[in-house]
């Protein structure tokens, strides 16, 4: 019997990464992926394809919606922002949130989803240990999963998967490696994309995740 089809939204990042292999349990992964015109575009679609392959993948579709970078308002699209120096303890949201972002994302994601008959939506928000985005907030997801059942055909029903919602970085760094998780294939940083910088929001994040969690992160960093 073949498995249920669950569209997974896959940035490169290690959140997706362990996201991507928590859908592939119970589900046939779909991989999406969306160019903005982030920073670091070209190394996120290198983390993208690395994925696909690694997980084996047969269906992928990589989107562009570059208006964003054209809207601006976000550091990681307006060469004009720079990238504010990490604080693992911001408040308040940060620079590099792109307004609205992930309801363009689960808009395409949802079409496709509808044409592909999937039952579910895979994105790797958190909520608890990340950078303070609205738009990583589960309220946000239950929303929008009530807008996408009240926009679709009667018989679709596509639900919104968060399985790191609640997670810490460290949680989700030792659930990476119990799932066998190519973590060393993903890219979080904001700013570079030969080395990672180290020192921006995602850097800082992702480092402290891998150090709570006893491990060593197999990406080369500038700064430690």
């Amino acid at each position: 019997m073949s498995k249920k089809k669950a569209i997974v939204l896959v940035s490169g990042g290690m959140d997706s990464c362990v996201t991507a292999a928590v859908a592939a349990q119970n589900y046939e992964p779909c991989f999406l992926h969306v160019n903005y015109g982030q920073r670091t575009e070209n190394r996120e679609f290198k983390a993208f394809e690395d994925l696909c392959q690694a997980y084996g993948i047969k269906r992928k579709l990589v989107v562009d919606i570059s208006y964003l970078k054209d809207i601006g308002g976000s550091s990681l699209t307006d060469d004009a922002i720079d990238v504010e120096e990490g604080e693992l303890d911001r408040q308040g949201i940060p620079k590099t949130y792109v307004p609205f972002r992930n309801a363009n994302i689960l808009s395409i994601a949802a079409s496709w989803a509808e044409v592909l008959e999937a039952s579910a939506i895979f994105i790797g928000a958190v909520e608890e240990d990340g950078s303070g985005y609205p738009d990583c907030r589960r309220v946000f997801y239950d929303a929008f999963e009530a807008a996408i059942d009240a926009g679709t055909r009667p018989e679709t029903k596509i639900k919104i998967e968060t399985p790191l919602i609640s997670l810490k970085k460290s949680d989700i760094v030792k659930l990476g490696k119990e799932l066998g998780a190519p973590l060393e294939l993903s890219w979080s940083c904001y700013k570079s994309e030969d080395e990672a910088c180290g020192e921006c929001d995602s850097c800082l994040l992702r480092l402290r995740g891998f150090k709570q969690a006893g491990y060593e992160d197999p990406i080369p960093y500038k700064k430690r």
